[in-house]
């Protein structure tokens, strides 16, 4: 990637603050050789990852490796404790009406995460976000082979792209493409029939199917799971609600007029009811069975990151602050806050403490680990899904007769260092720009074939540029969410491979190619499926 097109991309970011626009926006530019080819973004994408520098509680130096930031060492040596202490804490609930993002605040990395993502202001998913839909489904027995299907798929994601700058020209575009999307309307179908065999063999006809989905997006899910009830089995559609649970004001607002006249236009107006707030908020029992859908969800919630002390293996809970110079450092308490004192509590209880940790438990790789030259006295991050604990929690307190059905990516290759660590990027000019932690600060910002950091002028490290330009997406340890799932909400459950299920529901001659390969099974080979049984 070229320097014109880095300096570019700070230019678009920089670009509203002051500061910037009286000055010039680089020291200087690290050297970056040609971009060889772009493909199509995937979730499940390679992007070259490297190490991130950290600053403990208290210390003077950063812990992990710096060495691809040497350029900024001056200002990440600062020892920034004195601001830490005086810092106010703050959650991403109380940041949630705020127009700009914070700064002199410090919170747990969970909150830092969750505002970055979800603030209704400057958010990514609210402000950045777009859903690629191919348009016609894909005739997948006219396509010779799986590669066919990329280059259709690759003309189509251009076209609609190209058509989306005729009207608001962007280069930083968020543009995702889902399995719902691609594989329209034989992925939603597969899924109907899931709902309807189930909800036959348990609650029909003495109960409604009442479907609950949280983050619909486009809503392509939702049509095609009604249009196949409608049109293989009226009676059950005679007893179908569905149910949008939508998290922002804007997009609910969106989805009340765009989906309402999909939905009037499918014919199913009267069954479809828009729901906008978090499902973390919710207050209201729903006694009735209900089945509970969601997909590609789990992955963008919050996490808390934590460190374990290698001598004593105690663990300390990522604090951020974010300083007045609206840069970020990493701080770690060995006090724990009650959510993650308390996932510790049911994660143990729930596996008979049999998990993976970031650090070594028998004597000879502890003295191995003691004995390496300038190693950390601390453990690499540990991201634990507190979030999703939440959430489950929320399912048993408010639906008690739920039966859930997810599917999420159990493992995400180049992932930042740690356990259950997340893959961090944007996307700039139709490229996939990976960076190396979740505390994005454009110090960190790396581009593929670049390997030295950016320095920027210390007024142009504005608020404006760190939260909300990048994705956070974690994987889910399906092994130890499924258990903990079982322990707070009581139900069974299992969990089979995103194949598996699809083999067991959809119409696999649908989507074959002429070779017989079959993009429905051999894409999202690292995503699994979780359902009640």
């Amino acid at each position: 990637m070229d320097s014109q097109l880095v300096n570019q991309l700070f230019k678009q970011l920089f670009r509203h603050h002051p500061a910037c626009q009286s000055q010039k926006h680089l020291r200087q530019l690290a050297a970056a050789t040609a971009h060889n080819g772009h493909r199509v973004q995937q979730h499940h994408s390679r992007h070259q990852r490297r190490p991130y520098s950290s600053q403990r509680r208290g210390a003077s130096s950063p812990v992990g490796d710096e060495s691809q930031w040497q350029q900024r060492a001056k200002l990440l040596n600062q020892d920034m404790t004195e601001e830490y202490k005086r810092a106010p804490m703050v959650t991403a609930a109380e940041l949630w009406g705020r127009k700009q993002r914070p700064r002199r605040v410090k919170m747990l990395l969970r909150d830092f995460i969750e505002d970055s993502l979800y603030n209704p202001n400057y958010g990514y998913f609210p402000k950045q976000v777009t859903i690629f839909t191919p348009g016609e489904p894909f005739d997948f027995p006219a396509l010779r082979d799986e590669t066919e299907f990329q280059n259709v798929l690759s003309e189509r994601y251009v076209e609609f792209e190209n058509k989306l700058d005729e009207v608001a020209p962007s280069d930083t575009r968020q543009l995702w493409y889902t399995p719902t999307e691609l594989f329209r309307p034989y992925y939603g179908e597969a899924i109907a029939r899931y709902l309807v065999a189930n909800y036959k063999l348990t609650t029909y006809p003495y109960h409604d199917l009442i479907i609950y989905e949280m983050g619909a997006g486009r809503g392509t899910l939702m049509l095609n799971i009604l249009d196949y009830i409608r049109d293989m089995d009226p009676d059950v559609y005679a007893r179908t609600q569905y149910k949008v649970i939508e998290i922002s004001d804007s997009l609910a607002k969106v989805q009340s007029s765009t989906l309402m006249r999909s939905a009037a236009g499918h014919g199913h107006l009267n069954k479809v009811e828009i729901i906008n707030q978090s499902i973390f908020d919710w207050t209201q029992p729903v006694p009735s069975p209900c089945f509970f859908l969601a997909f590609e969800v789990f992955d963008n919630f919050a996490h808390d990151a934590i460190r374990y002390d290698l001598a004593t293996e105690q663990p300390m809970q990522a604090v951020v602050l974010i300083s007045e110079s609206n840069d970020f450092f990493e701080f770690y308490s060995p006090v724990l806050d009650p959510v993650a004192a308390r996932y510790f509590r049911v994660r143990d209880a729930a596996t008979g403490g049999r998990y993976k940790v970031p650090y070594p438990t028998t004597k000879l790789g502890k003295w191995v680990s003691s004995i390496k030259p300038f190693s950390s006295p601390m453990s690499e991050p540990e991201y634990i899904p507190t979030r999703l604990m939440q959430f489950f929690d929320v399912l048993s307190k408010y639906f008690p007769a739920h039966r859930l059905l997810t599917s999420d990516f159990h493992s995400l290759p180049d992932a930042v260092p740690g356990v259950n660590a997340p893959i961090v990027q944007t996307r700039y000019q139709r490229r996939p720009v990976p960076v190396t932690t979740p505390l994005v600060s454009f110090r960190h910002l790396s581009v593929p074939k670049m390997y030295h950091c950016l320095v920027l002028t210390e007024q142009c490290l504005s608020p404006q540029v760190h939260q909300g330009y990048f994705d956070i997406m974690f994987p889910t340890d399906f092994r130890v969410s499924e258990l903990v799932y079982r322990a707070i909400t009581g139900k069974l459950s299992r969990v089979m491979s995103h194949e598996e299920f699809m083999r067991s529901w959809a119409y696999l001659e649908e989507t074959e190619t002429q070779s017989g390969e079959n993009p429905l099974l051999k894409w999202y080979k690292n995503a699994s499926v979780m359902y009640t049984v």
